[in-house]
């Protein structure tokens, strides 16, 4: 477990980070056990999720364990310290082994210290995260401090995940509904056929009978034996569960043939129902999409471009932008393109020693009224935010869309918007104990590689190059209240700046020295 502030500061950040980088609920719940039990340093931990959020007393079923003791599978509602955990909605530390109505917290034999904390918002209920360790008063200021900011962090992101689930389960409910209902209406250009009790054949329509060659004698005729060679096995086996299970089947996709011709055809099976439910045979209507094919693999093509720009730019990136990338998607290069780019680095000054000594609940603050309000500029002038490294952002112009002068304007007013900003004595941050925290920016014009870089399981649109590393360089160089540029952003202003000339540089990774400038605001 990290000793300093400064350390539970920094494990809360980067266990948030992996937090965050979840998408869903299950997934939330592993990384947070995960990061709760390896900071800690405890031997073992459980979360619990409520069977009914609705109905705490209910009790818990474990969803996600760590450590080699085995873990009870469920809790229930009535345990003391469960009702005490919901009426007062904090953290509760037992940190003796003697006789206390908390004492049901220790899970494991040869416990003595144990923590349990609630995952709660104010509109749901999701669970417990307990924690246990062999040793008595194992669960200290620090450690309570870092394991609470992570959970009530994480809380926030679970009941996300849910409601997120909740929505697309919803909206898929929506969705085959609408189909159902565009199949009725267009029955009459499909292909039906209805079966008897017997599943033999009792009707088909022309289209029916003009694609699948029926006549006159397959009325009558089992259902199996006429689709006999024409259909899978797997699918008639579909066709016929409808049967045992009185449930209509939708959206069934397959492939009709004979000598002469193939259809490609989405079929939707209901089961035909007389009084009280009694089984009365199938209907049947094939839908032709043999035409459709093509078209819709280029649409689902199209649809997929669109969703990864969005995805990757939607968050750090100005409306316009994503919609001219989602119009014109083949201005991305996804896997890798050379771009001409401006980056630049804003980094806090005085932020180590500000962070000293402060609870980490604060300096998050504190960062994120900050970021809030630098990030809303840069998305102004149409930049992206490549990533946040600390208290440092780092954002470029010119990915993933080129227009050189331009961006080095924008990267360059933005840079002295945020300066102004933060040397307005009205700033919404940097009050209070913060008020003397100020801003460093450095930046440089030129090639870098733009594009999606990472693995499988995560892949985020980055920039690399030297052009990084020295725009990244020159954010040292700069002091607080200053933008420090390069010759080659400069010779893209066009005179819109007015600039003071600095003694060239040496930056590490370079042998010639860099010729640098400081803006001292518009022309």
């Amino acid at each position: 477990m990290v000793a300093e502030k400064k350390d539970i500061l920094d494990e809360l950040v980067r266990a948030s980070s992996l937090v965050a980088s979840e998408a869903d609920f299950k997934s939330l719940a592993g990384t947070l056990v995960e990061q709760s039990i390896d900071v800690s340093g405890s031997e073992l931990a459980g979360l619990y999720a409520y069977t009914d959020p609705e109905d705490p007393s209910k009790g818990l079923r474990l969803l996600y364990r760590r450590g080699r003791h085995t873990l009870p599978v469920s809790l229930a509602g009535g345990l003391e310290w469960h009702r005490f955990l919901l009426d007062c909605r904090e953290t509760i530390i037992l940190n003796q082994p003697r006789e206390s109505p908390f004492a049901g917290l220790l899970l494991a034999e040869g416990m003595k210290s144990a923590i349990a904390l609630p995952l709660m918002t104010p509109k749901l209920t999701i669970g417990v995260l307990i924690l246990n360790s062999h040793t008595t008063d194992f669960y200290d200021r620090r450690r309570f401090h870092f394991l609470n900011s992570l959970c009530k962090l994480a809380a926030g992101m679970m009941h996300n995940a849910r409601l997120f689930q909740e929505m697309k389960d919803y909206l898929k409910q929506i969705e085959d509904l609408e189909r159902y209902q565009a199949n009725i209406f267009a029955s009459m250009t499909n292909l039906l056929v209805t079966t008897d009790e017997r599943d033999c054949v009792e009707y088909f329509n022309d289209k029916a009978a003009a694609t699948f060659g029926l006549s006159e004698a397959s009325l009558g005729q089992p259902l199996s034996e006429l689709f006999k060679g024409s259909l899978d096995q797997k699918l008639q086996k579909s066709v016929f569960a409808v049967r045992g299970s009185n449930q209509e089947i939708l959206g069934l996709e397959g492939i009709w043939k004979n000598a002469e011709r193939e259809m490609d055809f989405s079929l939707n099976v209901s089961p035909l129902q007389g009084k009280r439910g009694k089984y009365e045979g199938l209907t049947l209507l094939f839908t032709d999409q043999s035409r459709e094919q093509e078209l819709k693999q280029q649409m689902h093509q199209a649809v997929e471009e669109r969703r990864q720009i969005k995805d990757m730019f939607s968050r750090y990136m100005s409306h316009e932008v994503v919609q001219s990338l989602m119009d014109n998607p083949e201005s991305i290069k996804l896997g890798g393109d050379k771009k001409q780019a401006t980056v630049f680095f804003a980094d806090i000054r005085g932020y180590t020693s500000f962070s000293e000594g402060k609870e980490p609940e604060y300096i998050v603050e504190v960062l994120n009224e900050y970021f809030t309000e630098a990030v809303e500029i840069v998305v102004q002038h149409r930049g992206y935010i490549d990533k946040f490294i600390g208290d440092c952002i780092m954002a470029a112009w010119g990915v993933p869309m080129t227009s050189e002068e331009e961006d080095a304007l924008q990267a360059v007013s933005c840079a002295w918007e945020i300066q102004q900003l933060i040397a307005n004595p009205k700033r919404s941050f940097f009050k209070g104990l913060a008020d003397h925290l100020r801003v460093g920016i450095g930046m440089h014009t030129g090639p870098l590689v733009a594009g999606n870089l990472g693995s499988n399981r995560r892949m985020d649109y980055s920039v690399i190059g030297d052009t990084v590393n020295i725009a990244a360089r020159l954010e040292g160089q700069a002091k607080a209240d200053e933008v420090i540029i390069t010759e080659n952003t400069r010779s893209l202003l066009g005179g819109a700046f007015r600039l003071e000339t600095r003694e060239p540089v040496k930056v590490k990774g370079k042998e010639q020295l860099i010729q640098i400038y400081k803006v001292l605001g518009r022309s």
